[in-house]
């Protein structure tokens, strides 16, 4: 999430009450998780295995529970006992819960002969570009950016919060939702299919390119950013802060775990499974997804285990 503008980091210590160490004059333009991290950014981080990766990181303020660790350079730490609420301060005082009062706002813009159906939620901040079809039962929540001619199709949800947790295991309530505060951003030209659900990012912006095409109950999650020309079949789920380059194709029910990177103009066949990044311009298949090909040929040689065994023991 960026900042309306930029905010002395000092401002930030005293609405947090931290303790400040390292550039006491930085200004702060936003706050973001560690996926998507960007200079400028605060960021937090809550536990011994993550304060390397969070102070090395793009972020140029770290809200972190030790004062042990010498700022870097150019950098400040915000030394807080609980760096997980007083990130959710940050954003409660940045992006506060705004109850709606119509089922369109009035501060939503919305473009020139575009079409909204009957029973079509728009939230606050929401801009729809021009020309789009908007059918009906269809949510567009907050802050969510809609290009120029887009479709998106019946009961389908842009913007839902995040599945994202902040997990302490030694207190009685172990997992404790962090509030989403990205927003969703579609670009001009693409589809989406009926009863889709796309996740707002956590801090930053979940992505879908110019041109993109999805069907019918597909779960895009949060923070994930989908290139251009993008083609995915039913029942896809994409799991957080996934980056999928231009020219992709998923087949039917594929299913991509977080954080990874899906190369251009891949193509994964139906019910496979990505549990790592896969290289452009490649068919894959299977759980986990491997060069088709060659899972082809394995499932050959399986089903062949049976005659193979017959023989060794006739």
């Amino acid at each position: 999430m960026q900042f309306p503008s930029p905010v002395a980091i000092i401002w930030i210590a005293e609405l947090i009450n931290a303790k400040l160490i390292g550039n006491t004059n930085g200004m702060a333009t936003g706050i973001n998780e560690i996926h998507r991290v960007e200079t400028g950014d605060l960021v937090f981080v809550d536990h011994p295995k993550y304060y390397n990766k969070c102070i090395q990181s793009q972020a140029s303020f770290i809200i972190i529970n030790t004062d042990t660790i010498p700022a870097p350079e150019g950098k400040a730490l915000l030394v807080v006992e609980n760096p997980f609420d007083a990130y959710t301060r940050i954003v409660a005082h940045f992006r506060p819960f705004q109850p709606a009062s119509q089922a369109i706002a009035a501060s939503a813009r919305i473009g020139e002969d575009s079409y909204i159906a009957p029973n079509v939620f728009i939230g606050d901040h929401v801009v729809i570009g021009k020309r789009c079809r908007i059918y009906p039962n269809v949510t567009i929540l907050d802050h969510c950016i809609i290009g120029d001619d887009v479709t998106i199709q019946a009961g389908t949800v842009i913007g839902s919060d995040a599945f994202y947790y902040n997990t302490k295991k030694d207190r009685e309530v172990w997992y404790k939702k962090m509030p989403s505060c990205g927003r969703v951003i579609i670009e001009d030209e693409v589809e989406i299919g009926a009863g889709c659900t796309i996740d707002r990012g956590v801090s930053h912006d979940t992505r879908i390119g110019k041109g993109s095409k999805l069907d019918n109950m597909i779960h895009i999650g949060h923070d994930t950013v989908i290139g251009k020309n993008c083609l995915f079949a039913a029942q896809v789920g994409i799991a957080g802060a996934t980056t999928i380059e231009d020219g992709v194709v998923l087949w039917g029910q594929v299913g991509v775990s977080k954080t990874l990177t899906i190369g251009a103009n891949t193509v994964v066949l139906a019910q496979s499974g990505v549990g790592g990044d896969l290289a452009g311009g490649k068919i894959y298949f299977g759980s986990p997804a491997e060069d088709a090909a060659i899972k082809k040929r394995e499932l050959v040689w399986i089903k062949r285990i049976p005659e193979l065994w017959k023989k060794l023991n006739s």
